[in-house]
């Protein structure tokens, strides 16, 4: 009996003991930084911005969560919620996999768009979120990032973009290849009229996302540590048949090589973006 309750699914709360008595172990309270395995307490985590305050690890952080610290309190209205995803190939279980993803995240795809302000100045954002299908792009996600580049053109604002993808979406095919061609012709035009494009990758940032929107902008921007490119470490190794640095496809390689312009830490990324948007735009007043 004890051993296959050592396997059954009906697993007792975590217990701790205070004053002589066991009690019972709230579920997530506690939080295992997945680099340093420091455990703090989730609420002063988030009261970190989702930092490990003992190795500086940046966890990764849903759409609702970066709109909450990035942009002017209230500003934000988002767009395109009504897009729905299809299964153009017929591929098994996808749109149910969508679905549970959409129930648990809020999202309608891997994606959160909208009009808000940084400051004071008015922008559209667009957000990815890894843990909607691991960010991957597909053809709602490119039909969502493509307009709001277009509603930012439109309203002669800056366009900024938080990326967090695994790549293009498989169960799609080339349609989600296509994405690829598709925001970045929508990203020309904005850049033709003379309007600001900024890229900020956050980890992951990896395969058709890398490769195309997330690495053309006018400046790009990445958090600590991110983990920013195309193929795997495996792939390019076996290809090249040579071993990389250990450092290879972080953020701060990426820094010394000039694939980036800069690496900000979460607390000062608000401050910073909107400084730059100041700089850029007309009329703007820069405060040092």
């Amino acid at each position: 009996m004890a051993i296959r309750n050592l396997f059954s699914g009906n697993r007792k709360k975590k217990t701790m003991i205070q004053d002589g008595q066991e009690k019972a172990f709230p579920e997530g309270l506690m939080t295992k930084c997945s680099e340093c395995r420091h455990i703090q307490l989730t609420k002063e985590l988030e009261k970190h911005y989702k930092v490990c305050v003992k190795c500086g690890h940046h966890f990764k952080m849903k759409a609702q969560e970066r709109v909450a610290i990035f942009l002017d309190e209230g500003s934000f209205v988002s767009m395109d919620d009504h897009l729905q995803t299809i299964n153009p190939l017929n591929f098994p279980a996808y749109v149910e996999k969508v679905t549970v993803d959409q129930q648990k995240t809020g999202l309608n795809e891997a994606v959160l768009t909208g009009v808000g302000t940084i400051e004071g100045e008015e922008i559209v954002v667009a957000i990815m979120d890894s843990h909607f299908r691991m960010g991957s792009m597909g053809s709602v996600v490119g039909e969502k990032i493509t307009r709001a580049v277009e509603k930012a053109t439109k309203m002669r604002v800056p366009f900024i973009i938080f990326t967090a993808s695994g790549g293009a979406r498989m169960q799609e095919g080339v349609l989600s290849l296509m994405q690829m061609a598709k925001t970045s012709v929508a990203l020309k035009r904005h850049s033709d009229q003379g309007l600001l494009f900024i890229s900020i990758l956050t980890h992951p940032t990896t395969g058709g996302v890398s490769a195309s929107f997330a690495s053309v902008g006018d400046i790009n921007i990445a958090e600590p540590q991110a983990l920013i490119g195309f193929a795997g470490r495996r792939v390019i190794e076996e290809t090249v048949r040579e071993k990389l640095p250990s450092d290879f496809q972080t953020a701060e390689f990426l820094l010394a090589h000039g694939q980036l312009d800069a690496i900000f830490h979460r607390k000062d990324m608000r401050k910073q973006v909107a400084m730059l948007v100041k700089m850029h735009t007309k009329g703007g007043v820069q405060h040092v």
